[in-house]
């Protein structure tokens, strides 16, 4: 696959998308909302995968506002119910030939200790399993193109929490830090994508991953209210100097999704000062996010608690990127 790799690349040069379809979790709000809506301005029909499907409805009119021609649905999608996950990779089934963009962005963070209703740590089974489960129902509806795309929404604090512990997912065993789950979770997600991107065949969908830096968020000013005081009060007078706006947050899925240049196993982000703001380029994630095994040993884990096997057309063909 060959392309350009602008330095400064914008929502300008999101090719044409007509006759293309996106999936994006957690698309009413922040991230994946900018995304849907740069999407759909560009003439892709974009589904918004939710949980709310009010909060969805009214995304999808404030999407219809700014381009009366979007095509644009809501599918309700509780991503910590892997129940509620095939009920939804069901319909977009039955509803749909064909996805051409898959993009896992939904998250939660910095929960209090709670589990899914399948019994999992929150965050990881939201962050990970959901999508790792969703991937897994969708992915024969991508077309055999590297134009197609499967990515899957990361953060910078993938480095927080050390070493992940594939024996203790669920923190039964040792004191819950809410942080380091966190960042296992966002580390999941590249492990995943990394194992994916080299279980897809030559010539076939790319798995890709990015993440949208200091991105001011709904999400992001919620897990910082439950801080404390003193880091709510150092984090205002920095605020200004690492956070952006959303829209320019979804830059870097919005190369990851569109750009003819992107290579399979990729990791996008700011090019700004330790990743936190700036036009997208192409980044590394941690030392860990690389290993291997570590990538084997999640995807078999993965395939257990969720029960999901991934189409045979999935095998190992493609090296990720180091």
């Amino acid at each position: 696959m060959t392309g350009s790799k602008p330095a400064h690349w914008t929502a300008r040069d999101i090719p044409d998308q007509h006759g293309r379809t996106a999936v994006i979790t957690g698309a009413n709000t922040g991230i994946g909302f900018e995304t849907a809506k740069a999407l759909a301005l560009r003439g892709a029909a974009v589904v918004l995968a939710v949980r709310d499907t009010d909060k969805g409805k009214r995304a999808a009119e404030e999407i219809a506002h700014v381009s009366p021609t979007a095509t644009v649905h809501v599918q309700r999608l509780d991503l910590s119910s892997l129940a509620s996950v095939r009920d939804a990779a069901g319909e977009l089934r039955d509803a749909r030939p064909r996805i051409d963009m898959l993009i896992n962005n939904a998250g939660v963070m910095y929960t209090p200790h709670r589990t899914t209703s399948d019994g999992y740590e929150l965050q990881f089974g939201t962050n990970h399993l959901g999508h790792f489960a969703l991937t897994g129902l969708l992915l024969a509806l991508l077309p055999a193109s590297p134009a197609s795309r499967v990515v899957t929404v990361s953060s910078a604090g993938h480095r927080m929490g050390g070493p992940i512990d594939l024996d203790d997912l669920d923190w039964r065993g040792r004191p819950y830090d809410r942080t380091a789950a966190y960042g296992h979770s966002k580390l999941a997600n590249l492990l995943f994508t990394y194992e994916l991107d080299r279980r897809l065949p030559a010539g076939g969908p790319l798995a890709v991953a990015a993440h949208p830096g200091g991105a001011d968020t709904t999400g992001s000013r919620s897990a910082m209210s439950r801080s404390s005081a003193l880091t709510r009060t150092a984090f205002a007078a920095i605020r200004p100097l690492i956070l952006q706006s959303p829209e320019k947050g979804a830059l870097t899925v919005l190369r990851a999704a569109t750009d003819p240049g992107v290579r399979g196993g990729e990791y996008y982000g700011p090019r700004g000062f330790q990743q936190s703001k700036g036009h997208p380029k192409v980044v590394r994630s941690s030392p860990q996010s690389y290993d291997t095994s570590l990538q084997h040993r999640l995807w078999a884990l993965s395939q257990d608690m969720t029960g999901i096997e991934f189409p045979s057309g999935t095998r190992p063909g493609r090296h990720s990127h180091e």
